[in-house]
């Protein structure tokens, strides 16, 4: 006995010599550039910032069980260790002084190489936050938070200031792998040729096709899903791009003789070649972070700048950036290869119910479906609530938080949503069954925010007159989330809950059909109501799907559509159910999280994918009646200036006192009302 407690005691105390990078994890920190962020300026009681840019270099273990769940990772190249280099920018921002921050470190998904929390929270632009005006309001920096972005995915083509990601390319024996890959083109203006992925915000790096000959592949066209595809003839398509007026041969591009029609979907099926071990992203996410977070050097004796000063760790994303945050707590990469946590707590905004083609062979992290176009991306897939469901229709069964539960490592998290991902991102399946007849509690770690009326946050073009109705102005960005990553680390530091969830029900009547919205909606003259939505489709791509991330059906069979649901409105057309900002809850007009495509988009009648409507009230009376809006006037629901700021006064005090509002931000809603209230004619002081 006493021989076996002596061999338990020398195998530990061997164990605790390994170095640790014993663990596959990040080997060697590259840093570019280091020095002063915005000049030194001093952010309130935190003191000045540092600025830190580099390059992460990483290694991980194919046979490591965190690691099992990466696509194709078995079949990347490996070093002399028999482990799997890869490598990811990186870009911090800290305090200058460790002990004058917060101890917090904000993980900012990048959306196609962008950084956004500085846009989120401190309402700044730039891709390359350095000067003073970079920082904005500064929020994030007076709060003490340490800002890290690293590259994740490798589709994200290099230039301004993108982070990027260099993945390695899976072989088989040696050879290039092949596999069909299909292809969804959708332009909103009439072009001779596009690039294969295509997007307002950045072009992707493809899979390149094994042959540029047309004979080899597939391309159809078809003015909108329901309607039968009609197959383009070989000799009148090309891999090229269009140059002036010479066609170049472009494996990234098809040019289409007499030019692709504006809102058709133009689809390839192609051989293509060379998949990227994509799910190496979240395995740059994860180490990465760890080692920001735990960490005091790198294998090289490079020193970790943040060595001591991180607590705690919270983890970002909006949009695409959402759903990947969604996606890597449902595969079970929110624990390090040490067993550890990685994040405390998870924000997701405008994530609707998705997640993403991150983890699978020849996946495109850029796609995702919408109610016109991209309908065979699995975008959104089962299962999507946080506590177990069954699909009846497939017999599948889970949740995402499964594998987080397992591993004890579930995260604080936080949906946001606005309306828009109800109408185009399928975001009542996060609370619903998947018929749409019942509500589904969220698991006890996690909460969903609403912002009612409220639009996508994401872009696409706007004023080239492609949408039947004005954009909505309404911005819940800062306000709420600035409010909600405070209660977010309260929750996770001293076990302070959040504010109850705000979203629409079944059980209320909050959360409805179209028919049912139609009816309710004020008819309103010459506004057109939706006549359809996004109804995520269960996709069959067959049996290597679910278990490796391999497609054999492409396209994938079509099975029936997961049934969705809208918010339900009030008299006015905006929304009952959610957080009602004072813009919604004291309106000067309807809010609504849908638009119309115009007839200049191609698309006329379907739903723009990330844009919401803005339908003002008459001003008075007269033209109230002249006009035939159902809805009351403006001077007829608040006769002065005053009885106006006063019911958005109670307002925003209502929202500070249910924590939903810091205290700036309702001092700054109010002086937005009087800014508003000004310009009503009649209303000036």
């Amino acid at each position: 006995m006493a021989k076996l407690l002596w061999c338990g005691c020398l195998g530990l105390f061997c164990w605790a010599l390994v170095p640790p990078w014993g663990f596959a994890e990040v080997v060697r920190v590259e840093i570019r550039e280091r020095g002063a962020f915005a000049d030194g300026c001093e952010f309130g009681r935190t003191g000045p910032y540092e600025r830190i840019v580099g390059r992460l270099h990483f290694e991980v273990r194919p046979e490591d069980a965190c690691n099992a769940g990466i696509t194709d990772l078995k079949l990347a190249p490996r070093n002399a260790a028999g482990r799997v280099e890869f490598w990811s920018d990186f870009f911090l921002l800290k305090p200058l002084d460790p002990a004058r921050g917060n101890r917090r470190l904000l993980y900012d998904v990048n959306n196609r190489g962008n950084k956004l929390a500085l846009w989120t929270f401190n309402e700044a632009r730039g891709n390359n936050p350095a000067t003073l005006a970079d920082a904005g309001n500064g929020f994030l920096m007076r709060e003490g938070w340490s800002l890290l972005w690293c590259g994740w995915s490798g589709d994200v083509m290099p230039g301004d200031d993108r982070l990027l990601a260099g993945l390695p390319v899976a072989r088989e024996n040696g050879k290039p792998i092949t596999g069909k890959i299909h292809v969804e083109i959708c332009r909103d203006e009439p072009v001779a040729s596009s690039p294969l992925y295509w997007t307002p915000w950045a072009l992707s790096v493809v899979y390149p096709p094994v042959s540029l000959d047309t004979r080899r592949a597939t391309l159809t066209m078809r003015p909108k899903r329901s309607e039968p595809a009609t197959e383009i003839p070989p000799d009148q398509w090309a891999f090229a791009r269009q140059e002036g007026d010479q066609r170049v041969p472009d494996a990234g591009s098809v040019w289409v003789q007499g030019g692709l029609r504006p809102g058709w979907l133009y689809e390839l099926v192609y051989e293509g070649q060379d998949p990227r071990v994509s799910g190496l992203g979240f395995a740059a996410v994860r180490d990465g972070a760890s080692f920001f977070r735990y960490e005091k050097t790198d294998r090289h004796e490079t020193a970790n700048p943040l060595a001591n000063a991180i607590e705690r760790a919270y983890i970002f994303g909006i949009s695409q950036s959402g759903r990947f945050v969604n996606h890597l707590v449902y595969d079970g990469f929110n624990t390090d290869e040490r067993q550890r946590a990685v994040f405390d707590g998870a924000l997701s905004h405008v994530s609707g119910a998705g997640r993403g083609l991150f983890n699978h062979r020849f996946g495109m992290a850029t796609l995702c479906a919408t109610h016109h176009e991209n309908l065979l991306t699995p975008s959104e897939s089962f299962p999507f609530t946080t506590v177990p469901q069954t699909d009846p229709v497939t017999g599948l069964s889970g949740d995402i938080l499964a594998r987080a539960r397992k591993s004890g490592h579930v995260p604080k998290i936080i949906f946001t949503q606005t309306s828009t991902e109800y109408w185009t991102r399928g975001a009542s399946l996060l609370h619903t069954n998947v018929q749409g007849t019942q509500d589904v509690e969220l698991d006890p770690s996690a909460r969903l925010y609403v912002a009612a009326g409220a639009q996508h946050l994401g872009g696409g073009p706007t004023e080239r007159g492609l949408y039947q109705n004005p954009r909505n102005p309404l911005n819940d960005r800062p306000f709420l989330l600035r409010a909600l990553l405070v209660a977010l680390d309260q929750w996770v530091s001293v076990g302070k809950p959040p504010p109850d969830s705000r979203y629409p029900r079944i059980a209320d009547g909050t959360l409805v059909d179209l028919d049912t919205f139609r009816k309710q909606f004020p008819q309103i003259p010459g506004v057109q109501l939706p006549t359809g939505y996004y109804l995520p489709l269960r996709l069959d791509f067959g049996p290597r799907w679910l278990t490796e991330g391999i497609a054999d059906c492409v396209p994938p069979k079509i099975g029936p559509a997961y049934r969705t649901l809208v918010p339900a409105v009030d008299a006015d057309g905006n929304e009952r159910a959610g957080i009602r900002l004072p813009d919604v809850a004291v309106p000067l007009a309807t809010y609504t999280g849908w638009n119309l495509q115009a007839a200049a988009s191609g698309a006329e009648g379907m739903l723009a994918p990330y844009h919401g409507s803005y339908l003002v009230f008459p001003e008075t009376r007269a033209q109230r009646l002249e006009s035939g809006d159902p809805r009351p006037a403006v001077r007829e629901r608040y006769p002065t200036r005053e009885a106006y700021l006063a019911r958005v006064t109670a307002e925003v005090l209502q929202l500070h006192e249910h924590g939903l509002l810091l205290p700036e931000d309702a001092v700054l809603l109010l002086r937005l009302a009087c800014a508003k209230a000004a310009a009503v004619p009649g209303w000036a002081p």
